[in-house]
């Protein structure tokens, strides 16, 4: 079973790692020792929307803190093109690491498999394989957190009872932990019909608008939505403005949008919360992939650093949503 630490005392570690490879001149004994430049894969999908340029941006910040590094960047609109991407980085360089978020958890986990056997240190964010032992670190915000806080803020607003629809993520572990978490607590309020099998809208807001459009087609009244992303929620908001239906005053989407978060803090009726679920995380990845490699230690450092590292997620309310709204950021 993978060991959990608190994002306080892993980032913790990190500094602790960063301090201990600063070496004192004076306690070095004779010229310093060349070392192999390290070579690092940074994988993660192309920006199809607002949460994944989040993405890019952050890794873009974070390989720039770290010059000393060879990285080796690339984005990808398909697992197909991923999948190719990573083979690329193995056959055209000496890779030591590779920090990666996947498009798709299970058409990712063969490949990772396969750079697992190569000797390469694996560092997986957001989207886990579905072989959870394949990456040595697995960074992810708290999924299961994010669907028990979004379900339920919805049922207490509900009042227990009324007629919900879901769209849900793109096929991976995010949305099977937020979906499961989810429908867990609505379990407990009996009165609240789930309309439908929700279906995907892969965090996309086109997809949002159109699988929004389908509901509206077969449901005559819809007393609220679970968008679960906000990309999806802007998608979903823009069928339903276009339908002219007066039925749906509400929905929660998720992400911590800065849009969004904007509108929950000046009290937006049809945004009354919303779920951060940050970005920066792909830079919690990349400071550790580099950390843990640094010194050519990674199998000492490995005993004692989390496998399993799980950022908070809150829930944000026009009485707290200003701590939460940065104007000047990507998402």
């Amino acid at each position: 079973m993978h060991r959990i630490l608190s994002p306080i005392l892993a980032l913790s570690l990190v500094l602790a790692l960063t301090l201990c490879s600063c070496r004192d001149d004076a306690a070095t004994a004779g010229p310093a020792k060349e070392q192999r430049k390290l070579t690092i894969g940074v994988s993660i999908p192309s920006a199809d929307h607002g949460w994944t340029a989040g993405v890019g941006y952050w890794a873009r910040e974070a390989m720039k803190l770290h010059p000393e590094i060879n990285w080796v960047y690339a984005t990808a609109d398909s697992p197909e093109k991923q999948i190719n991407d990573i083979k690329d980085m193995m056959a055209q360089q000496k890779l030591d690491g590779l920090v990666i978020l996947a498009t798709e958890s299970a058409p990712l986990t063969p490949i990772a498999r396969e750079v697992r056997r190569n000797g390469i240190y694996i560092v997986n964010v957001d989207r886990g394989f579905t072989e959870a032992e394949i990456a040595h670190v697995f960074v992810e915000g708290d999924n299961e957190a994010f669907g028990r806080k979004s379900a339920e803020f919805i049922a207490q607003k509900m009042g227990g009872e009324g007629k919900l629809a879901i769209l849900r993520g793109i096929p991976c572990t995010v949305d099977t932990d937020r979906f499961n978490a989810a429908m867990a607590v609505f379990a407990q309020h009996p009165g609240i019909e789930i309309l439908g099998t929700p279906q995907p809208a892969y965090y996309n807001r086109q997809k949002g608008l159109e699988v929004m459009q389908s509901y509206l087609a077969q449901f005559d009244h819809i007393d609220a939505v679970w968008a679960q992303d906000d990309d999806i929620a802007l998608g979903a908001e823009q069928a339903i403005r276009e339908s002219g239906r007066t039925d749906i005053q509400w929905m929660l989407g998720g992400a911590g949008m800065k849009d969004i978060v904007k509108r929950v803090m000046k009290e937006d009726p049809f945004y009354p919360a919303d779920i951060t679920y940050p970005p920066s995380m792909i830079a919690v990845g990349i400071h550790l992939c580099v950390s843990n490699l640094r010194d050519g230690q990674q199998d000492q450092i490995g005993q004692f650093m989390p496998q399993h590292l799980k950022l908070d997620v809150d829930l944000v309310t026009p009485e707290n949503a200003e701590k939460y709204f940065f104007p000047e950021s990507t998402y």
